[in-house]
């Protein structure tokens, strides 16, 4: 053989074992993994990417709402009619793709990673278990944006949500900090001080729920939405193949991987965990605050004519129950107004005929 042929199986070579190595890696860029899931919420191990924005659905299905749109994706199956998980918590990482998760349920490509929120998910639990207060916290620390509905604003009024709270919180007892294999980290960067504050919330969180494990017994499922953008600061600062972004990204596995086991024993085995790594969001986010508690002086404060909002995708259902309960009933009255229309006195009822009889016998 030639120089020049062993230089071409050379590259063959090489570009097979290239190709091998991201097959059994998995690396398929950004992605959802289930890290906890109950017995009952059946998710199917595969390669089916989902969109960003189908998120919404797929968590509102796992509690078993309904939706607007079916979502046509075979990850996950239908379960029982009757089970629900008691909560379900989200977790989403900006500033990388993947994490190192060993102990999750499944895992699946992220395509179209564009920017989303679980507000329809914690406006469809308020509605329907107004009476039960449930638990909804959706937080992102960097943004220091917090939102919280139901006995969330009593259990978690203590909870560290500024930068400056957390930092602060750094320095108490029972801080991160003296636990943590801090490496490369320093506590006084910037930073650095932000991926450790959101590490804190989480142990925090954590740690709130076994103070409060009522939460988790009553009848209400409870919603959790963080949002962590540690990772992404560091890539930012010090790049990707900095020994800093690397020893952060081990302990953020570590510690999400603890955070999903502790949640999940909490709620008694029946709590779904997702993780959304992404490296970066193709739109910015605009999110404007509000109280989904607030009272409203139009019926519809977008429109200056005060119309009546749309109907919702409820709107079919309960359509459909009063109209074939008005049918029935329709119905039902009619043939009993038949009946006793053509009745003979005298043969159908038990009155008359007895009446009959006593006047024949006088």
């Amino acid at each position: 053989m030639s120089l020049t042929d062993w230089r071409r199986m050379e590259a063959v070579l090489s570009a097979a074992f290239a190709l091998c190595f991201l097959v059994t890696t998995g690396v398929h860029g950004d992605s959802l993994t289930i890290l906890q899931s109950p017995e009952f919420v059946s998710f199917q191990k595969g390669d089916w990417a989902i969109s960003g924005e189908k998120i919404p659905d797929l968590v509102a299905l796992t509690m078993g709402f309904s939706v607007q749109e079916d979502l046509s994706w075979p990850g996950l199956q239908a379960g029982p009619l009757f089970q629900r998980p008691r909560a379900n918590v989200l977790v989403v990482v900006r500033g990388v793709d993947s994490l190192a998760l060993p102990q999750s349920v499944a895992s699946y490509p992220l395509e179209n990673p564009v920017p989303f929120t679980l507000d329809s998910v914690a406006e469809t639990i308020h509605s329907l278990f107004a009476e039960d207060t449930p638990v909804v916290l959706q937080l992102a620390p960097s943004e220091e944006r917090l939102y919280m509905l139901g006995k969330a604003n009593a259990v978690f009024e203590d909870l560290p949500v500024t930068l400056q709270q957390i930092r602060a919180r750094l320095s108490q007892d029972g801080s991160v900090l003296a636990s943590l294999p801090l490496n490369s980290l320093s506590r006084n960067a910037e930073a650095d001080l932000l991926f450790l504050s959101e590490v804190q919330v989480l142990h925090d969180i954590t740690a709130l729920l076994q103070r409060h494990r009522h939460l988790a017994k009553d009848h209400s499922p409870d919603l959790y939405s963080l949002e962590l953008s540690g990772l992404e600061e560091l890539s930012r600062l010090y790049g990707q193949d900095s020994p800093q972004y690397r020893d952060a990204t081990a302990i953020l596995a570590s510690v999400l991987q603890k955070f999903g086991e502790d949640v999940y024993g909490l709620y008694g085995n029946s709590a779904v965990v997702e993780v959304v790594t992404v490296k970066t969001f193709e739109a910015p986010l605009t999110r404007k605050s509000r109280s989904i508690l607030e009272s409203q002086q139009i019926s519809n404060p977008g429109s200056p004519y005060n119309l009546a909002y749309k109907y919702n995708f409820q709107y079919a259902v309960i359509f459909n129950i009063v109209l074939w309960l008005m049918i029935a009933l329709a119905l039902a009255v009619i043939v009993v107004a038949y009946n006793l229309w053509n009745m003979d006195p005298g043969y159908d009822s038990i009155i008359y005929r007895m009446t009959n009889q006593k006047i024949r016998m006088d």
